[in-house]
């Protein structure tokens, strides 16, 4: 099985993906709490990268 390699905006579609999921009120009882656990995984993920971006934004203007 591979694994693709995970991007901001394959974070942020998956995250948008389970939103839809919750809120459509299909979901099974058991998966709801995978299902946050991966949007926390996720949502951890966007944060790190957008800080990432802001420290090397900040440090090229800092030349």
């Amino acid at each position: 099985m591979s694994k693709k390699k995970l991007t901001y905006q394959s974070a942020y579609d998956e995250l948008q993906t389970i939103c839809e999921q919750l809120e459509s009120e299909e979901v099974d009882v058991d998966q709801i709490t995978d299902l946050v656990k991966r949007a926390n995984e996720l949502v951890k993920y966007c944060q790190d990268r957008l800080r990432g971006i802001e420290k090397d934004l900040n440090q090229s203007t800092d030349v």
